[in-house]
């Protein structure tokens, strides 16, 4: 299912937090998410996130962007009040529609959103109530979303007034009153508005009247995020007065965040999707919800009274204008005006409320309500897809599916300059053997003959919807070079009096973005078809992996799992052939021959020459050979159950696979099954080489780098013969991932880790990847090259795969979860008409045989004014990039050097849009891109990562895992994996489908009464709060107390009741969707388990040293300022 579906429901996926590895077991043990089956996520793959654009009804296709804003949902534009969800409401933007026409919907920029409102949503933190309704009115929305502005629009626009968000200036404010929860906050706004930018300003709020119900009355406030609103300035909130580096952590007046219902003061209202209960009390020693919490601090309280409607209150010298009490605010901030006396240190009363500032889960939801119902019509240029956590069908009408690829953004600029200026990125991240939801069609396979498919002569682009038929269709013009080709005698065809082929809609290659053509024998190795390709299954049977009971639990999964391996669609059985290889410091090779009665096995102790003992009998079809196929399986447990030998031979294994593919002439995959470092004497021998000290270090990329290049010469050996690795690992100790994954990588591998494997609670997660990785779809001898058009080419790529010139990208084995991201550079100017144009060929072996190419084609727009790139890019693509970027990075630079440089460069992208894009404010303001506005909080995400800031307890290996996983993910993957999602499950419905909605990754939202669900693409934690009800624990555990819960549990108990069935048919969901098994841990309150749990709590400070999400705000905030002035 796919998550989608429940589209309210909050989770989105958050981007999970790095994860622990540490903690082994439950660590990141060795799930690596990699990618995730799109299928499932068949949803999500594409949201924008600022966006919604929603995707044009389909038949009429919208006018592209440039031409104009587009209309209104309905075409009328919405009255005020309407909280309509239109289709592109959330940001800016459709298309990208040229400023002025967007302005038109979106309120200038600094018109408020109501925090929560922001456009979309700024986000404004779960806690909102899962989304009260919207209130009433416009202007309640602009109320609340008064604070914020997040918006990216141009700076003049006037607000139409009839926004749904903010009210618009020219509407005199209502003050109707605005649910009391948070929720309003977050209004959804109309669609077609755009909302304006968000900005957040720094000081506190003005005190709002706590909202408990009262109404606000709107002002209009430039959107910032409220809680922003700086402190005055002598105090300044503002760059100095926040503490400087991210990681400390401004003093905040309540000891811990505000509880959850406490938003910090408002009414407990509004703790809608956290708490339910009591607020934690651990949480915060505060204040409890309920009363301000602050106004005693300092000072009287300013003044409740909603300000004027046009006019921003003046805070005290606070940094930027005041923003209008802000709904979610609560009366709490009363303090401020003290704020801007003191000078030194900032106050505690400073502290931003975390329900003002951008919420994941929010803007999550909102595009899920306003995208999620429509399909997603491919035909137009440069649309934003909806976000990847968003359940939407797509329909190709011209352009590849965003799950296939994702871009940064959808508008880039005409010139390097204005790239340069901006700081944006433009990359793609593309997947090209996705998965597909079963409702939308794989792309067709053409088969042009022996002439092969029709290309460019000069850059040997492949027909495509863009290629121009011209002379009466005798000759068609390169819509990539420009060059002119002639139509080869058997493809032409007449053309109709637009200038299109007769037989356009025939051909999926004129029509479609996606689809496949069948290779000629011009595309094969040698000028020869491929033979079909080999799997061959090597087991580590040393005294570790025989004493656990691993050998013989892969030798019984294997008996039944052979008769699943893939197959072409219509085919009996699989055409793949298969092997076994056993090894300790020695290899054993078995003959599996169909006319044997046993099979017989050969020896091979000279590991520092290998070869194959054997050819016939070794590689074989499993259905002739399954008698002796099923005998030896049985038999190599009891062979080597007596073992004493506890050193193994690592590169060798993998030479004796490759041997074998090469003698039998084909391509194939090498599943290894290993468990320790290998010491033993033969080539790639490694030694223990971890050391902690170097954390921190100049020295500390080493640990990421690999031991030796022997294994770097090892893959480029392997990828030339079409051999890819898949490495199964079960360490229980130092093992050297780094280098043990340098071929599985290169090669287009993946890696699977089990830390400390003990057969009751691993062997459910490794049984569930081994099956789903030897049943996926792979792709073999696989070489994939990006064209584009002119004006800007691809420079640089990301995943796993290996390179041996500029172009092309080549894998030995490239399955359905991996993905390859490509940046862009400029080489000359484009043009706003023409736009840009990419094409990803990939050309590669099916598992049948079959020699194909995979073309995906997408045309992205271009401009001239920079409110339009930033109005059409896509946060998760985007940190998708950033964290490929930066994983890279560790390999040759200072850990600090990497994370100082992508703050850097964050902040110089939200620093050219406030300079270039917002209404002028004041300088306590900040003001961040609707698009943009979850930027701060993802890539603090990544910050914390283990890969950049290890807690004591992450290990090297973990740290090596993770990276190689995350270089390889889709954005779906990361977005969960850096921002976990988190669902009370006390919350679910146990008579409804739906998830219950996600609450933000904050400890101040969790209730001592629930349980709680956290996932992040690796594991599933159940968090139990001490004070949940018995009969709860019952229902879910089988045992009567709290205390007599096991944290041992791999799995919940099969139950017979509602409870226990809809939370087990959740994870059941949840699991289908990634593309590894997720271990599950149970967490109970206050035990030591909890510390581990806590590390994904990615909004709260973590051990490590990470910056909060609020604290982190400021630090961008100041950063900003610095770059402004």
């Amino acid at each position: 299912m796919s998550v989608n579906q429940q589209a309210h429901t909050g989770p989105p996926y958050g981007q999970p937090q790095p994860g622990y590895q540490g903690y082994q077991q439950p660590g990141y043990g060795g799930q690596p998410l990699p990618g995730v089956p799109h299928s499932q996520y068949g949803a999500y793959n594409g949201p924008m996130p600022g966006y919604q654009q929603p995707v044009p009804p389909q038949g009429s296709l919208r006018a592209p962007p440039t031409s104009g804003a587009p209309p209104s949902a309905s075409g009328a534009s919405l009255p005020s009040g309407h909280p309509v969800y239109s289709q592109f409401g959330q940001g800016d933007v459709q298309n990208g529609i040229p400023a002025s026409a967007a302005q038109m919907h979106r309120p200038p920029a600094s018109q408020p959103f109501l925090p929560g409102s922001a456009p979309t949503p700024v986000s404004q933190p779960s806690t909102f109530q899962q989304y009260v309704p919207p209130p009433a009115s416009t202007q309640q929305l602009s109320n609340q979303m008064a604070g914020m502005t997040i918006g990216s629009t141009s700076t003049s626009v006037p607000s139409p007034a009839g926004l749904g968000y903010g009210s618009p200036t020219s509407v005199p404010p209502v003050s109707g009153s605005f649910t009391a929860t948070g929720s309003g906050l977050y209004t959804p706004y109309t669609a077609s508005q755009g909302p304006p930018p968000t900005s957040v300003s720094q000081g506190p709020p003005l005190a709002q009247p706590p909202y408990s119900g009262q109404p606000i009355s709107t002002q209009r406030l430039p959107t910032q995020v409220p809680g922003f609103a700086p402190p005055p300035s002598s105090t300044g909130i503002g760059p100095s007065s926040y503490p400087p580096t991210t990681g400390a952590p401004r003093p905040s007046p309540m000891q811990g965040p505000p509880l959850p219902g406490q938003s910090v003061a408002g009414p407990p209202t509004s703790q809608p999707n956290h708490v339910s209960s009591p607020p934690p009390p651990s949480a915060m020693p505060g204040p409890h919800p309920g009363p301000p919490p602050m106004s005693s601090l300092h000072g009287p309280p300013p003044p409740s009274h909603p300000p004027q409607p046009g006019y921003q209150m003046q805070q005290n010298g606070s940094f930027g204008q005041a923003r209008g009490p802000q709904p979610n605010y609560g009366g709490a901030y009363p303090g401020t005006p003290n704020y801007g006396s003191q000078p030194g240190p900032p106050p505690p009363p400073k502290r931003l409320d975390p329900d003002s500032i951008p919420s994941p889960i929010q803007v999550i939801e909102d595009d899920r309500n306003n995208r999620g119902s429509e399909p997603f019509v491919t035909g137009v240029r440069g649309q934003v897809p909806p976000l990847v956590t968003t359940n939407f069908l797509v329909k190709d009408q011209g352009n590849a599916s965003p799950r296939y690829i994702r871009c940064t953004s959808y508008n880039i600029p005409c010139t390097s300059d204005m790239a340069k200026q901006s700081q944006v990125p433009l990359a793609a991240v593309i997947k090209p053997l996705a998965t597909l939801p079963p409702e939308e069609t794989l792309p067709y396979l053409v088969d042009h003959g022996e002439s092969g498919p029709v290309r460019c002569n000069r850059c040997k682009a492949y027909m495509c919807p863009f290629m121009q038929f011209i002379e009466g269709g005798r000759r068609f013009q390169c819509c990539f070079c420009s060059c002119v080709t002639e139509v080869p005698p058997h493809y032409f065809q007449h053309l109709d009096h637009t200038g299109k082929r007769v037989d356009f809609y025939d051909r999926p290659e004129l029509s479609l973005g996606s689809y496949e053509f069948l290779a000629t024998v011009d595309y094969c190795k040698n000028n020869k078809f491929p033979s079909p390709p080999a799997f061959i299954f090597m087991i580590d049977v040393s005294y570790n992996a025989v004493k656990s009971g691993l050998v013989r639990l892969i030798c019984e999964e294997l008996k039944s799992l052979l008769d699943y391996l893939p197959r072409e669609g219509n085919m009996e059985e699989s055409a793949i052939r298969v092997g076994f290889v056993t090894y300790n410091k020695v290899l054993h090779f078995y003959n599996v021959k169909s006319s044997l009665a046993q099979p017989q096995m050969m020896v091979v102790s000279d590991v520092a020459d290998m070869f194959v003992p054997l050819l016939d009998g070794f590689l074989v079809n499993v259905n002739e050979s399954r008698t002796v196929i099923a005998s030896l399986l049985d038999q190599i447990p009891e062979m080597f159950a007596d073992t004493r030998e506890t050193e193994t031979v690592f590169a060798p294994v993998i030479q004796a696979g490759l041997e074998a593919l090469k003698a039998a002439e084909c391509a194939g995959k090498l599943f290894i099954f290993h468990t320790s470092l290998p010491i033993a004497e033969a080539p790639g021998k490694l030694k223990n080489r971890d050391d902690k000290k170097l954390i921190n270090t100049d020295k500390e990329k080493t640990l990421f780098q690999s031991q030796t290049s022997f294994y770097n010469n090892l893959a480029k050996d392997c990828v030339a013969q079409g051999c890819c690795v898949d490495l199964f690992l079960f360490p229980n100790q130092y093992l050297d991932v780094a280098t043990l994954g340098v071929v599985t990588y290169q090669t287009g591998g993946s890696i699977y880790k089990y830390a400390y494997f003990q057969l009751e609670t691993d062997q459910d997660r490794f049984l569930n990847d081994l099956r789903r990785d030897v049943q996926k779809e792979v792709g073999f001898d696989a070489v994939m090259r990006v064209r584009t058009s002119t004006g800007i080419r691809a420079t640089d790529f990301f995943g796993a795969f290996y390179m041996s010139n500029t172009t092309d990208v080549e894998m030995a084995g490239l399955d359905c979860d991996k993905t390859i991201t490509v940046e862009f550079k400029h080489d000359d100017k484009l043009s706003e008409d023409s736009g840009a144009l990419l094409q990803c060929a990939l050309l590669y072996t099916s598992c049948a045989g079959q020699r194909r190419l995979r073309i995906h084609n997408l045309s992205l727009n271009c401009c001239t004014q920079l409110a339009d790139l930033y109005r059409n890019c896509e946060t998760d693509t985007l940190i998708n990039y950033l964290a490929k970027f930066a994983y890279r990075g560790v390999l040759n630079s200072p850990v600090k050097t990497v994370r100082d440089a992508l703050i850097n460069q964050c902040a110089q992208i939200l620093a050219c849009y406030r300079k270039n894009c917002a209404s002028p404010s004041s300088a306590g303001q900040l003001i961040l891109p609707e698009c943009m506005k979850l930027l701060p909080v993802y890539l603090n995400c990544v910050l914390k990562s283990d890969v950049l800031q290890p807690g004591p307890e992450v290990t090297t290996d973990d740290r090596a895992y993770i990276r190689q996983l995350v270089t390889s993910m889709d954005v779906a993957e990361t977005n969960v994996f850096f921002y976990p999602r988190l669902l009370p499950l006390t919350k679910v419905d146990v008579d409804s489908d739906s998830l219950p909605a996600a609450i933000r990754n904050s400890e101040e939202r969790l209730s001592k009464g629930d349980i709680y669900l956290l996932e992040n693409g690796l594991n599933i934690f159940v968090w139990v709060g001490v004070n949940v009800q018995q009969a709860l624990i019952q229902n879910l555990f089988g045992v009567s107390s709290f205390s007599q819960i096991s944290n041992a549990l791999s799995t919940l108990p099969v139950l017979e009741n509602p409870f226990s069935k809809k939370v087990r048919s959740i994870i059941d969901m949840l699991q289908v969707q990634r593309s590894r098994y997720m271990k599950l841990i149970i967490v109970k309150q206050e035990d030591k388990l909890e510390m581990l749990f806590k590390h994904f709590l990615v909004e709260d400070k973590s051990l490590s040293g990470g910056a909060s999400y609020v604290d982190f705000l400021c630090h961008m905030h100041k950063e900003i300022r610095q770059l402004l002035s």
